[in-house]
């Protein structure tokens, strides 16, 4: 379809049409009735005389003589200046899933001499909004931000760079670098609504806590909480990244007084993960008397989906007391608190550290082919989010075992470690 656009552009939409009716050994007449366009019409386009038909009539013609219809747009983008035609042809170069065809008429649309610049960057941008797929919206926001840019409209800009933010931060192998992208909208932020500066400050917030940017993430969900003054599950969960971020910089004082307002959002997930957060911070303060039972509390209370960073914290207290036993009856347990289908960076993680305690415990009572899964499991879940401060955790851990125990890695465990590098690892660090 590239080369359709490229090697035809000295071609008119007349030539194309007189060639393929000859082709098909039509006279005017007959491709009047085989598309019941009235060949005075045909004639006039074929002879160049009518230089914008109607799309309609386009259309009737290229069914007629079984064009293929992109051939056909792609020349009527050249000729067209009518803003509502070059919309229907937008949408429908979006239907063709062509690339070239949706950049050719967006560009054509914000350039139209019928609209000034402000209002037809807008009427692009909403066209964008309400597209469905994430793959022409990136492309199109990301035009729209560069011609905002070129003509001076730092209000499209930012909305414009803060769409293409929100798409790209789901790409959980590639959060650093969307987050890098991200912070150029705080020099736009002031162009953005109320409404799309508490998105960007939350969504900020939540990404710079899964990529362990504690101080950012806290700095971020402030800014939003100073905005947001209802109540919306988003402001709840960045709340709580923000309680998580003071709790992994040791500010427990912080993390209990911020811990007591966020226990009165109204969300389903918010008593548990409170519960959970008290349990942990005493954990982390080697209060094991107190933290034991809390956790165990939690585990058989909380719901499935925040069971697993129980389960991460039992098994690190376990094994600073040496409680093997407790060790082995939570691993039996395993199918009560894996999740299903993880959805966040820190969900990952958490699985990571559940197999790789998993190994550390199988390798300890001599099964070494089942510890060797278990840490193969974990780098490919560190591996799925970039992870690489865990990834060389599990390997030190590895190492460690073989090293302690002055045994030679056998040759199968250096293959699947080799794979797991290539399959979840290597390919994030080209």
């Amino acid at each position: 379809m590239d080369e359709n656009v490229g090697t035809l552009q000295f071609t008119t939409i007349g030539d194309i049409i007189k060639k393929h009716r000859e082709q098909a050994n039509l006279s005017i007449t007959q491709l009047s009735n085989l598309s019941g366009v009235h060949k005075g019409v045909i004639s006039k386009i074929e002879l160049g005389d009518t230089k914008r038909p109607e799309l309609r009539t386009i259309k009737a013609i290229s069914r007629a003589l079984e064009i293929p219809y992109q051939k056909i747009v792609a020349h009527y983008i050249d000729v067209e200046k009518r803003v509502e035609t070059l919309k229907e042809l937008f949408l429908e170069a979006v239907q063709f899933a062509n690339k070239p065809l949706v950049s050719k008429v967006a560009i054509k649309l914000l350039e139209s001499p019928q609209e000034d610049t402000y209002n037809a960057i807008e009427q692009l941008y909403l066209l964008t909004k309400n597209l469905t797929g994430t793959a022409f919206q990136l492309l199109l926001y990301k035009i729209i931000a560069q011609y905002a840019r070129e003509r001076g409209v730092p209000p499209y800009v930012a909305k414009s760079l803060l769409q293409i933010y929100l798409i790209e931060r789901q790409d959980l192998k590639k959060m650093e670098d969307s987050f890098k992208a991200g912070e150029e909208i705080l020099y736009y932020v002031d162009f953005l609504s109320q409404e799309e500066k508490i998105t960007y400050y939350f969504r900020m917030g939540l990404q710079a806590f899964a990529i362990k940017k504690y101080k950012q993430c806290i700095e971020l969900c402030e800014a939003g909480l100073a905005l947001e003054t209802t109540e919306t599950e988003l402001k709840a969960r960045a709340y709580l990244a923000m309680i998580n971020s003071y709790y992994f910089l040791d500010n427990f004082d912080e993390v209990e007084k911020h811990l007591d307002v966020f226990e009165k959002f109204r969300y389903d997930f918010v008593t548990d993960a409170a519960k959970t957060t008290r349990g942990i911070v005493k954990a982390r303060l080697k209060k094991f008397d107190t933290a034991i039972p809390l956790l165990r509390r939690c585990l058989d209370e909380v719901s499935k989906d925040i069971k697993i960073h129980v389960v991460t914290e039992l098994l690190d207290v376990y094994f600073q007391t040496e409680d093997m036993d407790s060790i082995a009856e939570l691993l039996a347990r395993e199918e009560e608190f894996l999740p299903d289908s993880p959805q966040t960076p820190y969900k990952h993680v958490s699985i990571g550290i559940y197999h790789q305690h998993k190994g550390n415990y199988m390798v300890r009572i001599g099964q070494l082919e089942a510890g060797m899964n278990s840490f193969v499991t974990s780098l490919q879940a560190y591996g799925t989010v970039n992870a690489e401060e865990e990834i060389v955790k599990c390997m030190a851990d590895i190492f460690s075992y073989f090293s302690n125990n002055s045994k030679s890695m056998d040759l199968h465990f250096v293959d699947m470690i080799h794979q797991v590098y290539n399959n979840y690892i290597g390919k994030n660090r080209k």
